[in-house]
């Protein structure tokens, strides 16, 4: 007992030493005198400057416990070391990252580690500043190792379809942190969701954690618009103040605070290890205002509002991040609008809403997920059995327009309407950012939803055709009859013309829902892995909206798509002729029918189903 007691009192007295350091002064912007872990020393005491409110840093007191070897990698030593002063309450807080270190006035590092959650004592470690001033070499080279949500293991249970959306899904349930083994770990960044529904920022968590993220509910000014800095950038991020990177700007906004370790007046250094460790980047670089430090035995956090644009982030390494000032980070303008409506036909309210994404190939499909997520979530007009209807424009530069345009209702998936939508947007900005030829560039995106009441989904059920006998040019009368959800059965009515110079033989009409006839061409895209952007665009372009019967002439010749295209009724020779000169990577899938769409009709209900006619021309 009293020995347990004597360690308790020296632990305090230590503490205690910790705290009452003498006073330090503040680092400046400019070249800094450094200190290499070589001569590093167990016992050593020094001084971390970070922000534990507001904006200015506040000396913590340090003691060096010591080095250890290869902690980080081979040759890759850490500094072991202990913290005093309002760190004995916070522990080693999420946002401390980058945090600097001074011994005897010159810089060692950055904090950016930590060994124990649980633990009484604030023990960190810090990364070696020789280190991160490694990343001003590097340009153009990407780490194998980036961590991006298409790398979370898939969950083979849940089927949906939408491949951005199963790999959200993939986040699972978290393990419980007393299973995690006793290593030295990067300290958790908090990532900050402003305008974001709490129920959002819950379904999306898991990814963010399994990716070292701490989600948290945060704010921002009203200055963080886009991605241009602010006056007065030149006086930004001084050593030990709080920084931010940006992903999301604008009425929703998505940032993730760390700590300003080095700035030499226009390049600086921060969080002392990776935040995506995606290589060379474009991300917005922003000042951080930090409310409070969370204290938490468990996830110790800052909790911050990233407060204006004044550069960007360009590296994002293993031993930490390099941002310029001044400069500006490409970014993607989205504009959504989302209306209510008392029946398919009466706008009750809408509501505007803009903001800038973040461009990368692998993260962007997802930013554009969970925006849009977001902006249907938590409205008064939600409702169990409402409908989605989602019509968007995608401008890039240089190339067609794309337009987009389908319906989602509740089904007998367990995944609810909206995050069914919301992973069909994405799914096309994934295919086309994972284009192995050429790297697009958007202009701007921007997409109308609009509620409808009810469940709108119907099953084609019948059709009907008044002559079975018919020549060429002549028009055919026809009804088809639909089964929705709920209520009486829809009855449309229409005219088919059969084609001029159509040959004489058996034919069907077919009355189809989109996929069947989408199916078989997107899977011709899928097959080729070096289609262009131009082809990508085409194909999105060309496929049908599931609001929309379509109906279409069938005859029993052989149809080839291949990448974009379609070829329809091949001669058997020349069908032969093109399978026997196919290219390796480059696919193509065949039909032994030839369907020529002749007509849509558009509904207000998601459509599905087939039904065929048959009919004769002589």
């Amino acid at each position: 007992m009293k020995s347990r007691l004597a360690a308790a009192a020296a632990w305090f007295m230590a503490g205690a030493a910790l705290a009452q350091s003498p006073p330090h002064a503040r680092p400046q912007a400019g070249p800094a005198e450094i200190l290499k872990a070589s001569e590093i020393r167990p016992g050593m005491k020094g001084v971390a400057w970070t922000v534990f409110e507001g904006s200015d840093p506040e000396p913590v007191p340090v003691e060096i416990v010591g080095l250890w070897k290869n902690a980080n990698g081979p040759r890759q030593d850490m500094i072991i070391a202990r913290l005093g002063g309002k760190a004995l309450k916070t522990n080693v807080a999420g946002g401390m990252s980058g945090t600097p270190v001074y011994v005897d006035g010159k810089l060692i590092g950055a904090i950016a580690f930590r060994l124990s959650v649980f633990s009484p004592e604030a023990v960190c470690g810090i990364t070696a500043i020789e280190s991160m001033l490694e990343i001003h070499d590097f340009d153009t080279s990407r780490p194998a190792d980036a961590r991006t949500p298409d790398r979370l293991p898939p969950r083979a249970e849940l089927q949906v379809p939408s491949e951005v959306l199963a790999q959200m899904a993939a986040a699972g349930a978290l393990r419980s942190p007393l299973d995690q083994p006793l290593i030295l770990t990067p300290i958790e960044t908090p990532i900050s969701f402003s305008g974001f529904h709490e129920s959002v920022i819950r379904e999306f968590a898991g990814v963010f954690r399994q990716l070292g993220l701490v989600p948290v509910q945060g704010g921002a000014s009203g200055a963080l618009k886009g991605s241009k800095p602010e006056p007065g950038w030149e006086r930004a991020l001084q050593p030990g103040e709080a920084v931010a990177a940006v992903l999301v700007s604008g009425d929703m906004t998505v940032s993730s605070t760390g700590t300003v370790t080095y700035n030499d007046g226009k390049r600086i250094l921060a969080f002392g290890h990776p935040f995506f460790n995606l290589g060379p980047v474009e991300m917005p670089m922003s000042r951080s205002e930090v409310l409070m430090v969370l204290p938490s035995q468990y996830q110790p956090t800052k909790l911050a509002n990233a407060s204006g644009i004044v550069g960007r982030i360009r590296q994002d390494r293993h031993s930490g991040v390099a941002g310029e000032l001044g400069a500006e980070a490409q970014m993607i303008p989205v504009s959504v609008k989302v209306r209510s409506f008392d029946d398919p036909a009466t706008v009750r309210k809408e509501k505007d809403l803009n903001f800038h994404v973040f461009v990368h190939q692998k993260w962007t499909p997802y930013l554009m997920m969970f925006t849009l997520f977001n902006s249907i979530s938590g409205l008064n007009d939600f409702a169990e059995e409402a409908t989605y209807r989602l019509s968007g424009q995608v401008e890039l530069e240089g190339r067609r327009r794309i337009s987009l345009a389908t319906m989602q209702a509740p089904g007998e998936l367990t995944v609810p309407a909206p995050m069914l939508l919301a992973g069909w947007w994405a799914d096309k900005f994934n295919r086309l950012f994972q284009n192995a030829v050429d790297v697009p560039r958007l202009r701007n995106v921007s997409v109308t939803i609009d509620l409808l009441p009810q469940r709108r989904v119907a099953t084609i059920e019948n059709a009907w055709a008044e002559k079975a006998e018919v020549h060429p040019g002549e028009e055919i009368p026809v009804k088809v009859f639909l089964r929705p959800y709920r209520g009486e059965r829809v009855e449309r009515s229409f005219r088919i013309r059969v084609p001029e110079g159509l040959p004489h033989g058996d034919y069907r009409i077919l009355l189809s829902d989109a996929e069947t006839l989408n199916r078989l061409q997107a899977a011709a895209g899928l097959a080729n892995r070096y289609m262009d952007i131009d082809q990508t665009v085409s194909l999105i372009n060309q496929e049908r909206s599931n609001h929309k019967l379509y109906v279409s002439l069938v005859q029993g010749r052989p149809t080839l798509y291949a990448d974009d295209k379609t070829m329809p009724s091949l001669p058997g020779s020349v069908l032969n002729v093109m399978q026997g000169s196919r290219q390796a990577g480059r696919p193509f899938v065949t039909s032994a029918e030839t369907a020529q769409e002749q007509m849509s009709l558009p509904f207000d209900y998601v459509v599905s189903g087939s039904y065929s006619l048959k009919i004769a021309v002589r």
